[in-house]
């Protein structure tokens, strides 16, 4: 799960230092198969601090050392292929253009983005888990919105009044800010005030 996770970011990161989509793919791959390999994560103290700033850290050091010893080296280093597809971290690269040019604050900007992703997806499951799912798709596209939402035409597809419609926005939002505290708490050490953290983030994504 951590591998699918944090493939993303990595692999902005590793593309914003100028490898190609195929080199920046094997450096993903083999960076995460040597963290499972050397169970490095088994081993990390939590008073590490930030768990981004650790990948990032690792995963700069790792390139510099592969590139160096073994530019030209096959795809995946003989080591077993993880079950993931990465074919889609580019195509989602190349959609996302607004990512920044530099490695570190194109890496910020997919982490947050990967984290909101995230908590969305912990919430889909959870309404759909407790038979709300598709309450939770009319107002998913309400969550990150600012402001008041209007909430008729969603409530007139639901067959419910505007104001029960609001209300289960507001529950469906504070949900959402659970989730999402929850996905930045698991990221940080001990002592880590996670709002501060969340406004990093919020930084990331204004660009």
């Amino acid at each position: 799960m951590l591998c699918k996770d944090y493939w993303y970011p990595l692999y902005a990161f590793v593309r914003r230092s100028g490898l190609q989509a195929d080199e920046a793919e094997d450096i993903v791959q083999a960076f995460f198969a040597r963290l499972i390999e050397r169970r490095d994560l088994d081993v990390l103290s939590p008073d590490a601090g930030r768990f981004r700033s650790f990948l990032r850290v690792a995963v700069r050091n790792f390139m510099i050392n592969k590139l160096a010893h073994d530019r030209a080296a096959k795809r995946g280093g003989g080591r077993a292929p993880l079950s993931l597809d990465p074919g889609r971290a580019d195509e989602r690269w190349r959609g996302e253009a607004s990512l920044a040019e530099d490695p570190e604050r194109a890496f910020e900007q997919a982490w947050a983005r990967e984290l909101l992703r995230m908590a969305v997806e912990d919430l889909r499951r959870e309404y759909a888990e407790s038979g709300r799912g598709r309450l939770f798709e009319e107002l998913r596209d309400e969550l990150q919105r600012p402001g008041e939402s209007e909430c008729a035409a969603a409530a007139e597809r639901l067959g419910i009044s505007t104001g029960a419609c609001r209300v289960a926005l507001h529950r469906l939002r504070s949900r959402f800010r659970e989730r999402l505290q929850s996905r930045i708490q698991s990221t940080l050490g001990p002592g880590e005030d996670w709002q501060d953290e969340l406004s990093a983030l919020l930084r990331a994504l204004a660009g």
